[in-house]
């Protein structure tokens, strides 16, 4: 079918809006290649020492100068549940590298925290920022300018985006992300949510909360909810930086072993073939493909702020509007936790990423005149990998959904939007995801209670303050405030009050969870209140409509509001993110970073040549949900 009307007329705004940055980025690209390998400039001293403790065989063609040299760099730690099967990675892909008469070497490590242990806890302020370092961790990597191919292990929530920007600062050469797989199911992810409610409400130990929980994430792989680290992996197969379904594959598995195998070869064979290098992969309707795969599967809101960064790496500027117009065309086509109550196993059962990647071509949603690790256009990633007598081998994905409680066709979406919403108004702009909140919850207009801290607002829960109709609004959590944490621990305190009947919504400069669930929540709003953001004007009691529908988010009825002095951030709050847990070491950040809608980021000059919000002309042909506030 032909490409979506918004679909084109969007890509193409981002096009003419990134045609200076795209065209500088491809320069740099290309003058990085030059006319040899990297490895080819090196002197002898230089290749000697970094083949110094390698094998002999590995030593010997490495000294032929003719064979690609591929570089791993991987987030491999066992903390991460999802990133412990990466620790035997690295020797399958020499083994595969060498079967294929070549060399891989891993270049360099970068640091991989959980926002699972660090959630509500001081290390929550620094785990946005861990994207950053990565980025500049893969850098120091690749930078030994010894490789021709570089291969990423990485998964969970500010690891992949961390990569991705990093390695396209290395976009000369052709990338291939290597996945580890979810693990297993555990409990049914119902029941961990009502286990956290009654721990909320203080009607079950801590012994029970922790075997609930211990149920739920219990061996390797990544959780097996649909959160920012599973909207990575769908991401990064619909963007063409995977072979093709590979991300849902459970580790420890032969079918895994030999899709990273493959992986391995594959990036060989690209450096062989001087093809798909990340540069070419990567470009604008890569970027449109990227963000129209994560709303119709009902994704992270975290990508509201990665994807700005991570397409900003590559010269492409995209923002706020261009998803929420994105989203009002692109149909919902699969209920995954916490958008329904079955896990990525299950929607991988039901036909996975093959199944959505057809259907969302074929309906004219999705580029497919795109370049990808496999080649021109996108339709190999219809099809799914599969071991036949050990051997790997490629077939048709189902056509058909094996489960329309879960999986629906384009034709028969759950919804006909995406679910993510730009809201703007008085306070600002902000992104809520409505996939997993009922239509009767989509509209709030309720009195303020105003906090500083997230430990305020659940005190004031447990003291049964919030029993009442009431808008949450939690300031000074945004990137120059402390690093802009996840607020998920919020999340069982506002699922009780809404379940007691209140109308209950969440305004706030920070971050939810990938994981945000039912409860209408408008975040990441921009400018942040350190940073002269209206919400630092908000007082107690004051009526604040949020409405989703229409894209408001708006104080009404206060007389003199934009007039009112900005309240100063707590002095007590200020201190306490400012050191403690590492937070001292990250004070140069704090200054410099960028807004939330320009990606939040410090590896990039957002004050000139950064992305458009508002200020492009609007086609009056695309559909457009917001009003005036």
């Amino acid at each position: 079918m032909p490409l979506n009307p918004v679909t084109a007329a969007v890509t193409q705004r981002i096009i003419e809006r990134s045609r200076e940055t795209r065209a500088d980025y491809l320069r740099r690209m290309d003058w990085a290649a030059g006319n040899t390998p990297g490895r080819a400039k090196l002197s002898c001293a230089n290749w000697a020492h970094a083949f110094a403790g390698a094998p002999v065989k590995d030593k010997l063609n490495a000294m032929s100068g003719s064979q690609p040299n591929v570089g791993i760099v991987t987030a491999y730690n066992d903390m991460l549940s999802a990133h412990q099967p990466f620790e035997r990675f690295p020797d399958i892909v020499r083994e595969a590298a060498r079967a294929a008469n070549a060399t891989a070497q891993v270049a360099g490590g970068v640091p991989a925290m959980c926002d699972g242990v660090t959630q509500g806890r001081p290390g929550m302020e620094l785990s946005l920022f861990s994207r950053d370092v990565i980025a500049m961790s893969t850098g120091v990597a690749l930078t030994h300018d010894a490789f021709d191919a570089a291969l990423c292990l990485g998964v969970c929530d500010k690891i992949v985006p961390g990569l991705f920007m990093g390695a396209l600062a290395f976009g000369h050469l052709p990338v291939v992300f290597a996945p580890a797989g979810p693990m297993p199911s555990g409990i049914p992810n119902a029941e961990k949510a009502r286990v956290r409610a009654l721990y909320a409400q203080g009607k079950v130990e801590r012994q029970t909360l922790l075997e609930s929980e211990i149920g739920s994430y219990h061996s390797p792989g990544t959780c097996t909810f649909y959160g920012t680290a599973n909207s990575n992996q769908m991401m990064m197969e619909v963007g063409g930086l995977h072979l093709p379904s590979t991300a849902f594959v459970h580790p420890e598995t032969g079918l895994r072993d030999a899709l990273t195998a493959a992986a391995a070869k594959r990036a060989v064979e690209l450096a062989r073939e001087g093809q798909s290098r990340m540069a070419d992969v990567i470009d604008e309707k890569s970027v449109v493909n990227m963000i129209v795969a994560l709303l119709a599967t009902g994704g992270s809101t975290n990508h509201a702020i990665h994807l700005v960064a991570m397409a900003r790496a590559a010269g492409v500027l995209i923002n706020w509007t261009d998803m929420d117009e994105l989203s009002s065309v692109t149909p919902l086509l699969a209920r995954v936790y916490p958008n329904g109550s079955a896990d990525v196993n299950a929607f991988q059962a039901a036909g996975g990423v093959a199944f959505v990647t057809r259907e969302l071509a074929r309906a004219g949603y999705l580029h497919s005149d795109v370049t990808t690790i496999m080649g021109r256009g996108i339709e190999a990633y219809f099809q799914e990998p599969m071991l036949e007598d050990g051997v790997l081998v490629w077939k048709d994905g189902v056509t058909e959904t094996l489960d329309p409680e879960i999986l629906r066709p384009a034709s028969d979406p759950f919804q006909k939007d995406g679910g993510l919403r730009l809201v703007k108004g008085a306070l600002g702009r902000a992104v809520i995801k409505v996939s997993a909140v009922k239509p009767e919850n989509r509209i709030v207009e309720a009195p303020a209670a105003v906090f500083d801290s997230q430990e305020d607002v659940l005190e004031a829960f447990k003291a049964g303050q919030l029993d009442r109709d009431v808008i949450v609004v939690l300031r000074f959590q945004g990137p120059k405030a402390n690093g802009m944490p996840e607020l998920h621990s919020l999340s069982p305190a506002l699922s009780v009050i809404q379940d007691r009947g209140f109308k209950v919504a969440l305004v706030t400069d920070g971050r939810m969870s990938g994981a945000s669930g039912k409860t209408p929540a408008a975040i990441h709003l921009s400018p942040e209140a350190l940073d002269g953001g209206a919400l630092a004007k908000v007082c107690d009691g004051d009526v604040i409509r949020l409405d989703a529908e229409n894209g408001v988010l708006t104080v009404v009825g206060a007389d003199g509001f934009e007039d009112r002095p900005m309240a100063p951030r707590p002095q007590a709050y200020a201190e306490g993110s400012a050191w403690g847990y590492g937070r001292e070491l990250f004070a140069a950040f704090r200054h410099v970073v960028g807004a939330a809608e320009d990606g939040a980021s410090v590896c990039f000059d957002f004050a000139t040549g950064g992305p458009a919000r508002d200020d492009t002309p609007q086609d009056p042909n695309l559909v457009d949900r917001t009003v005036d506030a």
